[in-house]
């Protein structure tokens, strides 16, 4: 355990709390697109070294170096409170190991190399650094750091922070990041006080170089060793970093406060203008979704992403509601869908057959989950890259066959790839009940050919095995969608079971690779690259957050590798609709339901300008109305 007071924690927010949660705060790949302008970069005539702000592989950024992001306005007044709920419990606020229930928001403090904006999806933007150097090869990168980045403890970071920062993870870090990217690294140099190069291997995919380096976190290595502190043990505090938010009073497993640190060296940079406006930031833990729905009702937090379409076709019209303190609303999503789903355990020798994963999740009824139990507020996913045009629609295109075509003639794909449409989930015509007859006969057919045969308990077995399945869950906002599919499996004649266990079991065993069927949230970027071997790659199977199906198949390698050095948008876009499409087919992923909108309920003294088009981003760039909180307090709205 790390040697540390609790107000030594911080972290930045960018992107709202489930993306937060959802990645890590570094290694992560930031969307890439081209150079600002001609004018804004200039390239050596002998070394043709390019230097900028940003960087970008395709288009053009969207932003200068000194200009105020569009959806923030940067006259928001600073202070007040912004409370949310978390489920469960936590132990860490380590996210970079196996060990220990991360806390929510644990990376809020951590500010990268490079930054993202949440209306330019292909741009990365310089912001610990003033400016970025490299060639026309990408054998290298040079960050300019800036000279005024200080940690919370009043130390100025310096360019041996960033190349501590970036080499921790690859000596200590998670498996999945040190086997994938330890690979692509020659060397770290410092090249002086605020100049750090990185220098890559030939096999490293050039367009991923540059922002995966740049996805560094910031560290303070002195703090590091003064408290003997490893990435791969749990943490009791977030680690030294520079951020606008520290760690301010934090009771485990229960409630956590971050406070807007005054001394913060980036407040006045332009690309913060109308960000980070909160004073405090609370998060407040409860045992299961019903608890922390009552507790929003009585108003002990104060916002709420809802994601129980239950709750938010009919709980909303509660006292605090009635008397308009409470604003519930659907906001635009212009983000690619989260590819929510369940997913097979392919570890498990039953499920390594495609036509008892395909028979399973015929059992799975949309339709009528969508009238019964979501009230019609959902639409069902297809892709990992719905709302997207790197979407595989259709029988494949020319241009797909030709990147698929190779893998067939070596035998790592059936041909029929190459002629049928794309996978989309089984549509039932029965949405008046739980089980659609049809789609019973359709995986009765499906078992019988794969061996599983019937008998007289009118149980399937093979080979004297019984065919059993088992759903893990944590959440009991699940109860109501899977205990109807389960006994449709049981019709089916199919052992199956719901069991659900608290959030530690659930990580534990859900990395432990200890399950038959979990849910997983497999939805990709706008620009897909090396990122995808921890999601799907063969190196990565056994020992992954982010594949926990398990998958290994050489074709989906082959497709990752050539969609990693694709050289124009339209070639991405040709290799990632083949992966989509190999993908669909294996049938690994039964998918769930996702909604077009964010649909959230709040107290009313939170404001913002406008929703940008890739996240909802309440800490990054809503804002506190004082005089309205100060009288809805008085009123009793909310604690």
């Amino acid at each position: 355990m790390q040697k540390t007071p609790r107000s030594c924690a911080t972290t930045k927010v960018h992107r709202d709390p489930a993306h937060l949660l959802q990645t890590w705060a570094l290694g992560s790949v930031i969307g890439v697109a081209a150079l600002w302008a001609a004018s804004e970069a200039f390239a050596d005539a002998h070394e043709g070294v390019t230097v900028s702000h940003g960087y970008a592989n395709f288009g053009e950024l969207k932003y200068g170096p000194d200009t105020v992001l569009d959806y923030v306005n940067p006259d928001a007044p600073k202070g007040g409170e912004f409370s949310q709920s978390a489920q469960g419990t936590f132990d860490s606020f380590n996210i970079y190991t196996r060990k220990g229930v991360p806390a929510a928001l644990a990376t809020i403090g951590y500010e990268s190399i490079l930054t993202s904006a949440l209306d330019d999806p292909y741009g990365a933007y310089c912001y610990l650094c003033e400016t970025l150097e490299y060639p026309e090869s990408r054998d290298w990168v040079i960050f300019n750091l800036r000279d005024d980045v200080k940690f919370w403890d009043g130390t100025t970071m310096t360019a041996q922070d960033i190349k501590f920062s970036f080499e921790i993870p690859l000596e200590q870090g998670i498996t999945e990041y040190r086997s994938v990217y330890s690979q692509f690294i020659e060397s770290v140099e410092v090249l002086d006080t605020h100049r750090i190069r990185f220098n890559f291997t030939p096999e490293a995919p050039r367009r991923d170089v540059v922002t995966w380096a740049g996805g560094t976190s910031a560290w303070s290595q002195a703090w590091f060793e003064e408290n003997e502190v490893r990435l791969d043990e749990t943490a009791d505090a977030p680690f030294m970093g520079t951020g606008p938010y520290r760690l301010d009073d934090v009771d485990i497993g229960r409630q956590i406060i971050y406070r807007y640190d005054p001394n913060w060296w980036g407040a006045d940079l332009p690309i913060n203008q109308g960000r980070n406006n909160f004073e405090t930031i609370r998060v407040e833990y409860f045992a299961d979704s019903s608890a922390a729905f009552e507790a929003f009702k009585s108003g002990i937090y104060t916002f709420r992403n809802e994601n129980s379409s239950l709750q938010w076709a009919t709980g909303y019209d509660f006292p605090a509601r009635e008397q308009g303190w409470v604003t519930v609303e659907e906001l635009p999503d212009g983000n690619i869908g989260t590819g929510q789903g369940f997913v097979f355990n392919l570890n498990q020798e039953k499920f390594q057959d495609q036509r008892v994963r395909e028979a399973i999740t015929l059992m799975v009824n949309f339709e009528w989950m969508n009238e019964t139990l979501f009230y019609g507020l959902y639409e069902r996913p297809e892709s990992f890259w719905d709302n997207s045009d790197l979407k595989a629609v259709g029988a494949p295109s020319p241009e797909e066959i030709a990147v698929l075509q190779p893998l067939v003639d070596e035998g790592l794909l059936d041909a029929a790839i190459l002629t049928d449409e794309a996978v989309i989930p089984p549509a039932s015509s029965t949405s008046d009940r739980p089980l659609d007859r049809g789609q019973l006969r359709a995986a009765s057919a499906l078992l019988d050919d794969a061996g599983w045969l019937t008998g007289d308990d009118g149980m399937r077995r093979k080979d004297g095995e019984l065919l059993d399945v088992t759903f893990l869950e944590r959440s009991p906002q699940f109860d109501r969608v899977i205990n109807p599919i389960v006994e449709n499996l049981k019709r089916l004649g199919v052992e199956a079971k719901l069991e659900r266990v608290d959030t530690s079991q659930f990580i534990e065993r859900r990395r432990a690779g200890t399950f038959d069927i979990v849910n997983a949230s497999l939805g990709q970027g706008y620009e897909p690259g090396q990122q995808l071997a921890q999601f799907f790659g063969s190196a990565a199977a056994e020992d992954s957050s982010r594949n926990p199906m398990r998958l290994k198949m050489p074709a989906v390698d082959r497709l990752i590798d050539e969609i990693v050095v694709a050289a124009t948008l339209d070639d991405l876009a040709i290799r990632t609709r083949a992966l989509d499409r190999v993908l669909r087919a294996e049938r690994f992923w039964i998918p769930q339901w996702q909604k077009g909108v964010h649909t959230v309920a709040y107290y009313d003294m939170y404001r913002f300008k406008e929703i940008p088009p890739l996240g909802l981003a309440p800490l990054d760039n809503w804002w506190y109305d004082e005089a309205v909180g100060a009288e809805m307090r008085a009123a009793g709205a909310f604690q």
